[in-house]
């Protein structure tokens, strides 16, 4: 039965996290000169550069995921760029412990994002997919 609906679960795996990072790499572009400061108040090198870099990456892979074309690739540089992310963004043993319990479970729920996308980076986008249909010719 579940066998049945992998396809489909993977279609919606693919859509939920464009979901997540398409209107955030959006939201960067269009307040660009904010994610600059943004990412210049938290101590990363070339806040410019980062910022057109994350950009990109959240635009380009969320558009990748969504078609499910070089899933596997994109989905591995978003697990790398949330990841790297999380420990910029969300280090929770850095801030006042008033703050710590909402930036930890930041901090978490990015960590179990780069798990899933891991999982699609280990299985693919499913047959639903621009991936799945130049595999199946």
């Amino acid at each position: 039965m579940l066998s049945s609906l992998q396809n489909p679960l993977a279609l919606v795996s693919r859509l939920l996290f464009a979901v997540m990072f398409l209107p955030a790499g959006i939201g960067k572009i269009t307040g660009f000169a904010g994610t600059v400061g943004y990412i210049s108040s938290v101590g990363m090198p070339l806040p410019t550069v980062a910022a057109a870099v994350a950009a990109v990456v959240e635009v380009v892979g969320s558009l990748a995921l969504i078609v499910g074309f070089g899933t596997r690739f994109a989905a591995l540089v978003l697990a790398f760029f949330t990841l790297v992310a999380s420990f910029f963004f969300h280090a929770y043993w850095s801030v006042p412990e008033a703050q710590q319990m909402v930036v930890q479970l930041m901090f978490y729920k990015n960590i179990a994002i780069v798990g899933g996308l891991l999982a699609l980076t280990a299985f693919g986008a499913g047959a639903w997919s621009v991936d799945g249909q130049r595999a199946a010719r």
